[in-house]
């Protein structure tokens, strides 16, 4: 199905567009960049969303700049749903950006270099620094996890030093390892599984990131804050 552009309106300062991607689901665009005040308002749009319960969402699905709402078209139609949007987005206070004294804080135990880390000494040399300094500026950012995708439980994270942004590898690898961490431009995130990737590795954590037999089976969800702790070992 072809989207179709609904509505666009100007919310404070933000473009927001509205667009239906199905004939049950809408698409609410508030922003096009990675952007850590934007994500962080589609976060606080979608836990105003949540704690309504409104009894004909089946599904919501936060990105960096965007929400994609799944409806059951039986109980709303089209319209009426981004009317509904629409309210509760403007009723989003100005400082929803700024909700993070409850977010959880989970800390991910990193291997780096090595093995676990395969990328981390020609990244450094790329950076001009040591791979201690790279492992030790890494582990030392603040990171909040933007969204979940590319994989089940795959977290991109925000809050990467600008310093430490690195471009994608030039030739992807077919396999990469279950667990490991990379740097793909300004972002840093985990790799939930075995799966092809291009980011550039630097550490691997023991941690499970998915588990389909667990409630949730992700381990981490948006708007998780994230701590990297060097450790010894094999990942």
């Amino acid at each position: 199905m072809t989207p179709r552009r609904m509505a666009r309106e100007t919310h404070g300062h933000e473009r927001v567009l509205l667009e239906a991607i199905a004939d049950d689901a809408l698409l609410l665009r508030i922003g096009d960049r990675i952007d850590a005040k934007t994500n962080a308002r589609v976060r606080a749009l979608c836990e105003r969303i949540r704690s309504r319960r409104p009894a004909w969402l089946r599904d919501l699905v936060p990105a960096y700049a965007s929400a994609g709402v799944f409806f059951d078209a039986l109980l709303i139609d089209a319209s009426e749903a981004e009317a509904w949007l629409r309210d509760q987005l403007a009723a989003l206070p100005s400082d929803a950006s700024l909700a993070t004294a409850t977010a959880r804080i989970v800390d991910i135990p990193v291997v780096y270099g090595g093995e676990a880390g395969p990328d981390l000494e020609s990244a450094a040399a790329e950076l001009g620094i040591t791979a201690s300094q790279l492992a030790q500026r890494h582990a030392a950012g603040e990171y909040t996890v933007a969204m979940i995708g590319f994989a089940p439980g795959f977290p991109y994270l925000l809050g990467l030093d600008p310093a430490l942004a690195l471009p994608r590898l030039a030739s992807p690898r077919t396999s990469v390892p279950a667990g490991s961490v990379g740097i793909g431009g300004a972002q840093t995130g985990i790799y939930p599984r075995e799966s092809p990737g291009g980011w550039r590795l630097i550490g691997r954590t023991p941690l499970v990131l998915f588990d389909p037999t667990q409630e949730p089976p992700a381990l981490l969800t948006p708007g998780d804050r994230v701590r990297f702790v060097a450790v010894d070992g094999q990942a």
